[in-house]
């Protein structure tokens, strides 16, 4: 197996597992610590928004235009930014709040008594809910394995912002499991588990999709991949740091993750 392929593969994996890490935090933390959550969200949104417009696009921009012409090879990568925008805004649209693991819940919400009909509700919820993460996971995954493919220290970029950006969806996943269910293993095992969908995706575009991964393919992914990013930033990072923040630590996050984003680039060149 080829080293870069590799590399990609175990990208995907760790960012994708990072879910696990934010359902241990769920149950062995007794309360949300609201400031760190509020900085972390801003840190990642940073580092996803500076590596989308400094790097993603740029890349996107350059490949398309030395394939097709300066002109259409930049309408192409506008276009493909607003089609990755349009392709997650769809997806998020037709996941409803209850069951859709980009709504953030906090640690505090496993000391609520569930009502009868919350269980009920939610055990309905509990087989869409992993479609739904499968849903959100398994394009990051080809994104990230795409990026690493082209560009390895691209790759390492995107995965750690995903990775970030995973630890409080997974919070998100094992409240709703854990109410419905009363296990917390059980609970803890699917947001685990909801992660691998991610590497699925990264398995999926090695197997399918290489052979057609060419240089305007690759702008054209790497235009979408901007696109999700900045929206998932826009729509579901900031608006949650600014529900938690406390004395500007958001943007502080946000100012910092494009901090780490910048200096990383320049030492991985």
């Amino acid at each position: 197996m080829d080293g870069n392929v590799l590399l990609a593969l175990g990208l995907t994996l760790f960012a994708g597992l990072a879910t696990g890490i934010g359902s241990a935090l769920a149950f062995f933390t007794s309360r949300t610590n609201t400031k760190f959550l509020a900085w972390s969200l801003g840190f990642s949104a940073g580092v996803m928004i500076y590596v989308s417009m400094i790097e993603i696009f740029v890349k996107a921009k350059d490949s398309l235009v030395s394939e097709q012409g300066e002109t259409t090879g930049y309408w192409m990568t506008v276009i493909g930014f607003f089609a990755g925008m349009a392709v997650i805004a769809l997806i998020d649209k037709f996941i409803p709040t209850a069951g859709n693991p980009h709504e953030i819940k906090t640690v505090e919400e496993f000391h609520k008594e569930p009502t009868q009909e919350d269980l009920e509700r939610l055990k309905k919820m509990g087989i869409f809910t992993a479609l739904a993460i499968a849903i959100h996971n398994f394009p990051e995954g080809i994104a990230t394995f795409a990026s690493a493919i082209q560009d390895p220290s691209l790759g390492i970029a995107i995965a750690i912002a995903v990775a970030i950006h995973n630890i409080p969806e997974g919070i998100a996943v094992a409240v709703p499991l854990y109410f419905a269910t009363g296990n917390r293993k059980k609970a803890f095992k699917w947001s685990f588990l909801s992660g691998l969908s991610e590497p699925v995706g990264a398995i999926v575009a090695w197997l399918i999709l290489m052979p057609y991964l060419t240089d305007t393919m690759f702008g054209i992914i790497f235009a979408a991949v901007a696109g999700i990013m900045v929206f998932i930033s826009l729509d579901e990072l900031l608006p949650a740091a600014q529900k938690y923040d406390q004395t500007h630590l958001a943007i502080y996050g946000v100012v910092s993750g494009m901090i780490v984003m910048a200096l990383s680039l320049l030492l991985l060149m």
